[in-house]
């Protein structure tokens, strides 16, 4: 028996406009996702990787074409199911944290439980577990400012992994740290990709996230290009 993509895309379209100037972004992108990857999207700047994975997680609306995830497609969801859908069933990873600086690190991290009606004691412990498996239990009660670029960034971890999501989406969640944080992060998204069998999609350039995917796409002028070309 074949296992169903968590994710599918078909013949996905979209156009950004202002005024008379129209972006042709994506071009008419398949692509499909089984649960459990880890699979990295490269490609120059401005070929479309972002768009996609905006796209493909309800982000962004597309303009043609159908994506699916788990076998629901996002079409028939309105704004507000696809919000809570995101908020219950995925995590996401930017490469410039998003995390609130007025409240701790542990504070940050619940929030997005706290928004899906978890209660505020069962939000505190599930963030206090999130933070101790990437390392920072110890700083759960420091601001945003007190902590290193690479420790903002398992924060940022955290938060995407505290709701146990099916699919984590990240984009460039390397691209501000030094080496040193980068490879941490790259191994903490590894570790928890293996240990938990959570799908990872990670927009990079970085080579080093790429080999250690299960798989690599690229992307150019809006569309994936074909292995070995």
């Amino acid at each position: 028996m074949i296992e169903q993509p968590i994710i599918s895309a078909k013949q996905v379209q979209k156009w950004f406009r202002n005024g008379k100037i129209e972006v042709h972004a994506l071009r008419g992108v398949d692509l499909d996702v089984a649960p459990g990857e880890m699979l990295a999207i490269m490609g120059p700047s401005g070929c479309g990787k972002t768009t996609l994975l905006n796209c493909l997680s309800g982000l962004d609306d597309f303009d043609d074409g159908d994506v699916a995830i788990d076998g629901t497609p996002l079409r028939t969801m309105g704004d507000k199911k696809r919000t809570k859908y995101r908020a219950e069933h995925m995590g996401f990873i930017f490469q410039t944290y998003n995390l609130l600086p007025v409240i701790s690190a542990v504070e940050n991290v619940e929030l997005p439980l706290l928004v899906t009606g978890v209660s505020p004691r069962a939000a505190r412990r599930r963030a206090l577990v999130a933070l101790d498996q990437v390392g920072l239990a110890d700083r759960a009660d420091h601001r945003p400012a007190e902590l290193s670029g690479g420790q903002r960034q398992r924060v940022t971890v955290a938060r995407a992994l505290v709701n146990q999501p099916a699919i984590v989406w990240a984009d460039e969640p390397t691209g501000a740290l030094d080496s040193k944080a980068a490879d941490d992060i790259l191994q903490l998204m590894r570790q928890l990709n293996t240990e938990h069998g959570q799908t990872f999609v990670i927009v990079t350039h970085d080579p080093d996230i790429s080999a250690a995917c299960n798989r690599t796409i690229r992307m150019h002028d809006g569309l994936i290009v074909p292995a070995g070309q």
